[in-house]
This record gives structure tokens, C-alpha cells and sequence, in this order.
């Protein structure tokens, strides 16, 4: 049955697949005619990992103005318009198919893979001095953290500026997508694995 639905009555998941055995689990490809739900089909507290990926993607995209717990920039009109989230993510799907001739869901759930990062630096006190230290990602947050990096990339590359939203969001997952350096989410990603390597 589920096959049969297409998400914005456009596309379906046939033949989209998670290459990382790591994140399988935690990305949702059942896909939903408007995606919409506000997770209310999940029902448990894992229910991020039970919404469709595509919904997580418009969710994000809400509150790209916030940067480690505070509130920088304008998220814009978008706050809180899902309507209107869900269109610009649509838009970016429908260009990010006709640049790379790939199903959309496979071009986000690659760039998601690829944007993802394993490991991360974390301070540890010892007797008042704080010290940097390596950690593995948990697999819900390198999805977090990969859909974070990407809207707030696209957020800078169109806020205040003459691109459009939806075309600096078609850009980073194209960029993300190919693994290139050019994507916001690809380059923090190296970064944050960087620190990690020099911290063990």
C-alpha cells in the first residue's frame, strides 16, 4: 500500500535505499501524500526516527535562525508555516531532480548519509582544567546534525541576499548529494571530524 503513495503526489520511494548500516533504523522512507503528520502515526519517544525523513527536513527548516541555543538570525516567515516550509522543500526536490536526473528522496537520503558526521568533540573536566575529548555521534543526532548543517547552509547562502530560498536549498543537497566541499553541511561535517581526530 505504501508503495502506491507518492509524497506530494509526485514521487515515491520505490527502489530508495540507506547505504549506511548505522542509520537504516533511524531514516523513514515510508512516504506520506503531504507530509504533515506532526509524527502523530509514530507514537513513542523515538518518534523522530518513525517520521518520514522529508518531514524532518520542512521541520528543520523552521528554525534555521538558531545557532547553539540561541535565536541569531530571523528564521523569516517561515516560522511556523509549515505550509509554507513544505513548499520550498518541494521546490528544492523538484530542481535537485532535474539537475542530478535521480529520485529526490534517494538525493536526501544520500546527501543525509554523506552530511552525517561520526564523530564529534566533547570537554571533559578533570581537577578544574577542561579538556577536549573525542566521542561517536549516536545515530539520531548525526541525522540532526546532517539536516541542521544543510537548512542553516542554505539559510546563509539566500538570507538578505537575491537567491531564493529554495534555490540555496536545491544547491546544498545537490552539493551534499555528490559529497563536494561547496555544501555547508559537507564542509562542517570534515571540520567537526577534524577536531575530533586531533582530541583522541
Amino acid at each position: 500500500m505504501t508503495d502506491e503513495i507518492k509524497f506530494f503526489n509526485r514521487w515515491n520511494g520505490e527502489g530508495v535505499k540507506v547505504m549506511d548500516l548505522g542509520l537504516q533504523q533511524y531514516i523513514t522512507l515510508a512516504p506520506r501524500i503531504m507530509p504533515k503528520t506532526g509524527a502523530r502515526y509514530a507514537g513513542n519517544r523515538f518518534h523522530k526516527s518513525n517520521t518520514f525523513i522529508v518531514e524532518r527536513l520542512a521541520t528543520k527548516l523552521m528554525v534555521t535562525g538558531h545557532k547553539s541555543k540561541k535565536h541569531l538570525i530571523s528564521s523569516g516567515h517561515n516560522t511556523g508555516k509549515k505550509n509554507m516550509a513544505l513548499g520550498i522543500v518541494e521546490k528544492a526536490l523538484a530542481k535537485c531532480e532535474q539537475q542530478l536526473k535521480a529520485n529526490p528522496l534517494q538525493i536526501l537520503v544520500t546527501a543525509v548519509e554523506n552530511a552525517a558526521p561520526r564523530e564529534e568533540v566533547i570537554a571533559i573536566e578533570y581537577g578544574g582544567a577542561r579538556y577536549p575529548k573525542s566521542v561517536d555521534v549516536a545515530p539520531q543526532r548525526r541525522i540532526d546534525l546532517a539536516l541542521r548543517y544543510m537548512t542553516q547552509g542554505a539559510y546563509i547562502k539566500s538570507f538578505n541576499k537575491k537567491k531564493k530560498i529554495e534555490d540555496a536549498l536545491a544547491e546544498e543537497l545537490s552539493a551534499a548529494y555528490q559529497a563536494s566541499a561547496k555544501s555547508n553541511a559537507i564542509a562542517k561535517k570534515r571540520d567537526l571530524e577534524r577536531q575530533a581526530a586531533s582530541s583522541k
